[in-house]
C-alpha cells in the first residue's frame, strides 16, 4: 500500500506510526517488540519521524464530562462582509473553548469545535465569537460521541 500524500514513508515507519497512534505512551521496548526492531532502531526512527514533523506531539485525551465541560458543539463561521480579511483563526485564537478550527469548503468559511460547561456558556461563547470575528454562526450541538480521535489509516 502506498501513501500518495507521502510516498517516503516506509512500511516499518507506518507500523511504528500505527502503534504510536493507538498508544502514544507505548515504551520504546514495547514498540520495538511490536514492530520487530531493536529498541535503538525504533528510538532512532521515532526521533527521525518527530524531526520530519510526521509525529507532531503526544497528548492526553481528556473526558469532557469528567473535567466539567460536557457540552461539545460545532460552529460554522460565515463572514458578514465577504470582502473582510480572512483572518478569523487569528481573531479567535484567544478563546480557549475552541478546541479545533478547520477551513472548509461550502457556505461557511470555517468550522470550529468547542467544548463548554453549559448551554449558557455556549451562548456566551457564540457572542464572543461573533463580536471578535464579525461572522454569523450556525451551531450544531453534539448529543453523544460514539467514537472520536480515531488514528488515521497509515
Amino acid at each position: 500500500m502506498t501513501n500518495l500524500a507521502n510516498p517516503s514513508l516506509e512500511p516499518t515507519d507506518r507500523a511504528i506510526l500505527r502503534e504510536l497512534a493507538a498508544d502514544g505512551r507505548c515504551s520504546f521496548t514495547d514498540l520495538a517488540e511490536r514492530v520487530g526492531l531493536s529498541v535503538s532502531a525504533v528510538h532512532q526512527r521515532v526521533r527521525r519521524l518527530e524531526q520530519r514533523g510526521v509525529v507532531r506531539g503526544y497528548a492526553a485525551r481528556l473526558d469532557g464530562d469528567e473535567i466539567g465541560l460536557p457540552l461539545t458543539a460545532f460552529i460554522s463561521l460565515t463572514p458578514i462582509d465577504p470582502a473582510a480579511p480572512d483572518d478569523y483563526p487569528k481573531r479567535l485564537e484567544h478563546l480557549p473553548q475552541i478546541e479545533a478550527c478547520y477551513s472548509v469548503a461550502g457556505d461557511a468559511s470555517y468550522l470550529v469545535r468547542v467544548r463548554v460547561a453549559s448551554p449558557t456558556a455556549l451562548e456566551e461563547l457564540l457572542r464572543q465569537i461573533r463580536e471578535a470575528a464579525n461572522v454569523s454562526t450556525r451551531t450544531t450541538v453534539v448529543l453523544s460521541t460514539p467514537y472520536e480521535d480515531r488514528p488515521p489509516a497509515v
